[in-house]
């Protein structure tokens, strides 16, 4: 009995409660269920990763490790045979990269296995012993007896430290193994905690969406059951009641007393309706007519430019060029349709380097009968064309430059040399001419340009980041001296091709 009276005073309390205040209740136990669920789930989170946050931190530390000392290796490869200024530079900073990792590699004998421990230690001290191995090859001279025996020494260790790194990581994945088997009984009871927790959580939202439906939603429903019967011409609906004690009893009433006041409104609006239907409709006619007009306008300009118009044009101006016999002016026509063709229909991103070739080919051929006898080119080719696959518009650009930047300000004009060899798992293309060339000032810009990445002003930026994003260890370089010429050279990597 008492139960029930203090079940019937909480009743009435949320009755006299106003619907700001329901909404209030609410909207705060509905907060505490969240608060209490991102709570459960910090501290699911927390309990369950306390334990294998250090370890899997090591495990980053480990993968770290084999990757730096992988990319040191590989630099020092890469200076060995070619030891130029840019190589020594990577190889320093891996090094460094390298030193500043194994400093961090954890190192307390009470948080690890005795064998991470100890593979750490042989780490710390093997990588000690290569530093000066290492240093004392790169100052040898290549000529001297020795040189071989201590380079390979060096590989040797580089060797070892990568395997080194591979036992530790192993290491590493089996300390996360102990340290996830101790935790295991814990993680499998979690499931059952969430479930009961959610179930709590769940009856009491259950509870609270009642009362607001009962005292909210259900009298507006109500409400809006009746206006659907004024809305079809019914005004004589029974008076809405609701058992509430707040606005919702003052929205009811005045409700009640408006609804036998609504017909002669009900009937002006239903007129205006028919009338902003009727001008709707006229809008929307007006509307579809202007769609169909922009969008023949767009057919329209689709139209207007069409390749195949421009190809068949001038194919049927070299066929006129050979009846009259003008073979100059047919020549010249084919060419120039070949290059057309190739630069506005070609949607491939590599291709042969004797499709490359044919194109220079008819390049060339129409600035001879520009220049004339002013410029002169040679090709030389050490490769099979029809396999060695190079980067779209690969060589025009570099042509074309050559020949308006170095050639042409000279009144004597000059000569373009290509030339394409092989060298190791590369082929290598070099484009030269025998032009007015560049001051070092200028040349310094160009290749600092290439650094920055900002190639944008520059005649042969594109094909600078197309092969540096194509190809790995794909570059292109430029030599220059003023009043002798300009020569640039593309290094295209083959070897993934072959593969």
């Amino acid at each position: 009995m008492a139960k029930m009276r203090w079940r019937q005073k909480i009743h009435e309390a949320w009755l006299t409660m106003t619907i700001k205040r329901k909404i209030g209740v609410y909207t705060g136990v509905v907060l505490f269920i969240i608060f209490l669920s991102v709570m459960f789930a910090f501290w699911v989170v927390q309990t369950t990763l306390s334990d294998f946050q250090g370890v899997l931190q090591d495990n980053v530390s480990s993968g770290d490790y084999m990757e730096a000392i992988e990319t040191e290796s590989q630099c020092f490869t890469d200076y060995i045979k070619n030891p130029s200024t840019e190589a020594k530079r990577e190889l320093d900073a891996a090094c460094e990269k390298s030193e500043r990792i194994i400093a961090g590699l954890p190192f307390i004998y009470k948080m690890m296995s005795e064998e991470r421990y100890a593979k750490t230690w042989s780490i710390r001290n093997s990588y000690e012993h290569y530093k000066i191995k290492r240093e004392a090859v790169l100052i040898l001279d290549t000529g001297s007896k020795d040189y071989i025996e201590k380079l390979y020494e060096v590989y040797d260790m580089q060797a070892f430290l990568q395997e080194y790194a591979r036992e530790l990581i192993r290491y590493t994945i089996e300390d996360e193994n102990v340290v996830y088997l101790q935790r295991e009984p814990f993680l499998r009871r979690i499931p059952l905690i969430a479930l009961v927790a959610g179930v709590i959580l769940l009856c009491a939202m259950i509870v609270m969406a009642r009362l607001m439906y009962r005292t909210i939603l259900a009298p507006i429903v109500i409400l809006v059951n009746a206006s659907k019967r004024i809305a079809s011409n019914d005004f004589f609906v029974e008076d809405v009641v609701v058992e509430n004690k707040d606005e919702m009893t003052d929205l009811v009433n005045a409700f009640n007393k408006m609804k036998y006041a609504t017909g002669q409104y009900i009937t002006a609006l239903e007129e205006k309706k028919n009338m902003m239907d009727l001008l709707h409709q006229e809008e929307v006619g007006r509307l579809e007519v202007e769609r169909h007009l922009e969008v023949t306008k767009l057919e329209l300009l689709k139209n207007q430019i069409n390749p195949h118009f421009l190809f068949n044009t001038l194919n049927v101006i070299g066929g006129m060029a050979n009846i009259e016999g003008a073979e100059t002016t047919e020549k010249m026509i084919k060419a120039l349709s070949s290059l057309f063709r190739y630069n506005l229909k070609t949607p491939v991103m590599e291709v042969t380097l004797a499709q490359e070739i044919r194109v220079i080919n008819d390049y060339m051929y129409l600035q001879k009968m520009r220049f004339g006898d002013r410029i002169r080119y040679s090709i030389e080719c050490d490769v099979d064309m029809n396999k060695v696959i190079v980067p779209i518009f690969s060589f025009q650009p570099l042509v074309e430059n050559a020949i308006i930047h170095g050639l042409s300000p000279k009144e004597e004009g000059g000569a373009v040399s290509i030339k394409v060899w092989q060298e190791d798992s590369n082929v290598v293309c070099s484009v030269a001419d025998t032009g007015i060339g560049m001051t070092d000032e200028e040349l310094e810009q160009i290749r600092n340009a290439f650094q920055s990445d900002d190639t944008s002003h520059i005649g042969i930026g594109n094909i600078y980041k197309r092969i540096k994003k194509m190809y790995q260890g794909g570059e292109v370089l430029i030599f220059s001296q003023k009043g002798k010429g300009t020569t640039v050279k593309l290094i295209i990597p083959q070897h993934e091709r072959e593969e």
